[in-house]
C-alpha cells in the first residue's frame, strides 16, 4: 500500500511524531507512507507532490491551515478519487459545536467557520473520517486511536522494576517538566501546580515548555477566547522555568530529565475521549506520568496495571509516596509499557489503516 500524508508539518506541534512514526512502520510492514510536501530539511521522510502515484490519500487535520492551499488542494481532490482519500479528525471538529467549560470544538471567533461548514466540508474532501477516541459521537465518524506507542523509542528499556527505581532515584535536573503548549491547559496546570507548591522544595525544579504559558496572547485577549488563560506571577513565585517550543524528536531526551511528567488532555478531549500524541509519548521517556485523565479512560487505554499512576484527588501525597516507594510505581509502568507495546504499537495501528482503507 502506498500512502500519502496532507497536512501542515510543524517540527514542534501537531501530529509530527505521530506521522514519523507512521513512515518507520511502513518501512517496517512493506507499505510506502510519503508527506504531501517538497523535501523537508532535517526530516528522514519520503515526499512527494504526486498524489497519483498513491493508492490513498489521508488528510491529518487540527484546524483549517491542515488542509493545503490552491492549487494543491484541488489537485489532490481531480487526481484522488473521494472514497481513496480520508481524514484523521484530531480535535473533534465533524460534529456538532460543542463546548466544554472554555473549551469548544469550533472555533468561530478565530477561523470564521461555523460547525456545519466543517462537517460539510469533512464529507465533500473524504468518504470517510476517522477520530482518535474509542468512541464517536457521529454514526458516520468512526473511531481510530491514530496516536501510538513506539517501544523503540523508550529511553530507558528497563527489565526491572528495582533497578528502574533506583536509576530514576538519582538526581534529575527537574522535579517536574511538561512539553505541551497552553491553550485550553491553564486551569488543569494551575491547580496541579497550586496542589504541589507545599512539596516544591523536596520535588525540584518545574520547567514548561510550549507556547504561550507565561502570557496571554492579543489576540486572545481581543476576541474574548478564553483557555488559553496565565498567571506570570504565580508561575515566577513558584520560580517555574518557562522553555519555548523544542523539536518533537527531544521531546522524550528532555522528558526524562524529570523525576514527574503530567499527562494532561484539554477538557473537550476528556469529554469526547480524544487521545494525543503526548498519551503514549510519555511513557517512552525515564519518567514517572501523572495521569490527569478520567479514570475510564486510563482503564481502556492503559490498562488496569496503570491505575497507581492516576494522579487522584492529591497531587501531593501522591508525588510524596512515588518518592518513598518508587519501585511499586515503576512496576506500573513497566507493566502499562508493556500493554502499550501490544495494544497500541504503530505497526498495530498502521494494520487496522490498511484493514480500514481496504473494507
Amino acid at each position: 500500500m502506498k500512502l500519502l500524508v496532507v497536512s501542515r508539518y510543524d517540527r514542534a506541534a501537531r501530529a509530527i511524531a505521530t506521522l514519523t512514526n507512521y513512515v518507520k512502520a511502513g518501512r517496517a510492514l512493506g507499505h510506502e507512507v510519503a508527506f504531501y510536501s517538497e523535501p523537508i530539511d532535517g526530516l528522514d521522510v519520503p515526499t512527494s507532490r504526486d498524489p497519483a502515484g498513491f493508492d490513498y490519500v489521508m488528510f491529518v487535520v487540527y484546524e483549517t491551515a491542515d488542509f493545503p492551499d490552491l492549487p494543491y488542494l484541488a489537485h489532490l481532490v481531480d487526481r484522488v478519487p473521494r472514497e481513496r482519500r480520508i481524514i484523521v479528525d484530531c480535535t473533534g471538529r465533524y460534529n456538532e459545536t460543542i463546548a466544554v467549560e472554555h473549551d469548544f470544538n469550533h472555533l468561530e471567533r478565530m477561523d470564521n467557520h461555523l460547525g456545519w461548514e466543517w462537517v460539510d466540508g469533512f464529507a465533500a474532501v473524504a468518504a470517510t473520517v476517522l477520530q482518535p477516541t474509542l468512541a464517536p459521537r457521529r454514526p458516520d465518524a468512526r473511531g481510530f486511536l491514530f496516536h501510538g506507542f513506539n517501544p523503540g523509542a523508550v529511553q530507558q528499556p528497563y527489565d526491572d522494576a528495582e533497578l528502574a527505581a533506583r536509576s530514576w532515584s538519582q538526581p534529575k535536573p527537574y522535579g517536574m517538566a511538561y512539553v505541551g503548549n497552553n491553550w485550553q491547559r491553564w486551569s488543569q496546570m494551575r491547580s496541579l501546580l497550586t496542589a504541589i507548591k507545599p512539596v516544591q522544595r523536596e520535588l525540584g525544579a518545574i520547567c514548561l515548555t510550549g507556547w504561550a504559558w507565561d502570557y496571554r496572547p492579543d489576540w486572545a485577549a481581543e476576541l474574548g477566547i478564553d483557555g488559553i488563560d496565565t498567571d506570570p506571577g504565580f508561575l515566577y513565585d513558584m520560580g517555574v522555568e518557562i522553555r519555548g517550543n523544542i523539536p518533537f524528536d527531544q521531546v522524550i531526551p528532555f522528558v526524562s530529565q524529570a523525576r514527574f511528567t503530567p499527562v494532561i488532555h484539554r477538557p473537550l478531549f476528556n469529554h469526547l475521549g480524544l487521545i494525543t500524541n503526548r498519551t503514549f509519548e510519555t511513557f517512552c521517556s525515564d519518567t514517572v506520568p501523572l495521569l490527569m485523565l478520567p479514570e475510564p479512560m486510563i482503564d481502556a487505554i492503559y490498562g488496569p496495571a496503570a491505575r497507581p499512576l492516576a494522579i487522584g484527588d492529591d497531587p501531593a501525597a501522591r508525588i510524596a509516596d512515588v518518592s518513598s516507594r518508587p519501585a511499586f510505581y515503576w512496576e506500573a509502568i513497566l507493566k502499562t509499557r508493556a500493554h502499550l507495546a501490544a495494544s497500541h504499537s504503530f505497526e498495530g495501528r498502521l494494520r487496522e489503516l490498511v484493514a480500514i482503507l481496504q473494507a
